[in-house]
């Protein structure tokens, strides 16, 4: 079988963003446009796949990892300057190199094992990735000889009248012949107005020669975008989150309105979930079974159980059960692990919190850096107070106590075993196993004074 390889073109700093991250580094859908090409490109199980990195090189290289080996292009000439920098690892090599821009995030393996199949197939030396445009205008045309081969790639503003009527367009991506890729690189020329080495120029060198020169084209057209600017950047976006939600719902999952639900590339699902308009799921957040989410949600690198509900609420890393509900107006921070059964009601904030099996927080509390047992309830306004302006202690509520409402629990602290905390109470101590503490001043009324001070106005 032919060795196949990848060189992906990711040195570019891409002016045009207008930005301080460089341009493959943008996210669509959560995940940097060059990621979704190497996972894509990953899945082809190639022999090797060699990243071209510049601008941002160290960016690049931490978030793709040992997926990918790397050459630096230290000044960017051109494309085929940039992949002539892979020459330390694919110049002596034989087979079929693939060539893609780490700006087209939409292109998928399919597109590019078909585009590497017809190249072996045809036995060209170099295969080009075309596709149909309504309107081409800006791409670079694809003038076919009669046989079907390529006669050649002419610009748009090189183009004749006639030229400029084909909608076959070079979308930027190629197959070609390794050991004639290199041959061919050594002969490109920077003999043009912006004095750089441009790999089309490889496809002529080799008809030049006499060699075989064919084209596939793709029936995706917006799998080809390359995204250049903020405006490309926003379609791909569109098409990358159409394409995840048509994924879900084909799976088995509700979205009321897809057109306003946000779903990362990494997100997981479980059938019969619905999904409501407004929600937001990033990051690796796995969704289980018969939940209902949103509307108005949003939750980052999460696991949640089956059959939980989280309404207008946002949780960021965190577990979160089965059978719980979340909201609406609550808050997860992260590292907080919300177990079966558990209730987190409106306007409730967790944070690195443990809540047992069946503890409910229904309303206007803050537990943060606490171990709550399970089947306790935390009455409306219970505070654990964690933070004394320096460090941050924990608060102990054991299984079955009853906390009640406006309480502060100062840490460090433990309330005991099915123990009672009066409404309004301030726990300074640890309270025992199936005690009740009360901790509040005692209430004095005073008598006609009221009457008193209004006769003194």
């Amino acid at each position: 079988m032919t060795k196949r390889y990848a060189v992906v073109l990711a040195a570019g700093q891409g002016t045009r963003m207008k930005s301080k991250l460089y341009k493959v580094l943008h996210p669509v859908c959560g995940k940097p446009m060059v990621e979704h090409v190497i996972d894509e490109v990953s899945s082809l199980q190639l022999h090797k796949i060699v990243t071209i990195i510049g601008h941002g090189a160290e960016l690049v290289k931490s978030t793709l990892g040992e997926r990918s080996e790397y050459a630096l292009q230290e000044q960017q000439l051109g494309t085929a300057h940039a992949v002539m920098q892979a020459s330390t690892q694919l110049k002596e090599e034989k087979g079929t190199t693939l060539v893609i821009c780490g700006d087209t995030p939409l292109i998928t393996s399919q597109t590019m094992e078909e585009l590497l199949k017809h190249h072996e197939e045809t036995n060209a030396k170099a295969t080009i990735l075309t596709a149909h445009a309504e309107d081409p205008t800006g791409y670079g045309r694809i003038i076919r000889q009669s046989n079907g081969d390529v006669k050649r790639i002419v610009e748009h503003k090189d183009a004749t009248e006639e030229e400029r009527k084909v909608q076959e367009i070079n979308t930027g991506t190629y197959c070609f012949d390794n050991e004639a890729l290199f041959q061919a690189l050594s002969q490109v020329s920077n003999d043009n107005v912006q004095g750089e080495y441009y790999l089309p120029d490889v496809i002529e060198i080799l008809k030049n020669a006499g060699e075989t020169v064919s084209a596939y084209q793709t029936e995706r057209f917006e799998e080809t975008l390359g995204v250049n600017d903020r405006v490309a950047l926003s379609q791909a976006e569109k098409i990358m989150r159409e394409r995840i939600n048509k994924k879900h719902m084909v799976n088995g999952v509700s979205i009321i309105d897809p057109s306003n639900t946000y779903i990362s590339a990494e997100a997981v699902i479980g059938p019969d979930s619905i999904i409501y308009p407004g929600t937001t799921l990033t990051g690796n957040t796995a969704i289980g079974n018969d939940c209902i989410i949103g509307p108005n949600t949003e939750i980052k690198d999460c696991t949640v159980g089956d059959r939980t509900t989280i309404r207008q609420s946002v949780a960021h890393q965190s577990f979160i059960g089965s059978d719980v509900a979340i909201g609406p107006f609550a808050h997860i921070r992260p590292d907080s692990q919300i177990h079966d059964e558990v209730k987190i009601g409106n306007f409730v904030e967790i944070k690195k919190a443990v809540f047992g099996k069946g503890s409910k927080a229904s309303h206007l509390s803050y537990i943060g850096d606490a171990n709550v047992g399970s089947d306790v309830n935390l009455g409306c306004g219970s505070i654990t107070v964690n933070y004394d302006g320096k460090n941050k202690y924990q608060t102990v509520i054991e299984d079955g106590a009853f906390i009640g409402c406006n309480s502060n629990l100062i840490a460090p602290v433990t309330v005991g075993k099915n123990a009672y905390v009066a409404a309004g109470s301030t726990i300074t101590n640890n309270v025992p196993e199936e005690a009740l503490s009360i901790a509040r001043a005692r209430q004095t009324n005073k008598e006609d004074y009221a009457r008193r001070l209004k006769r003194k106005e």
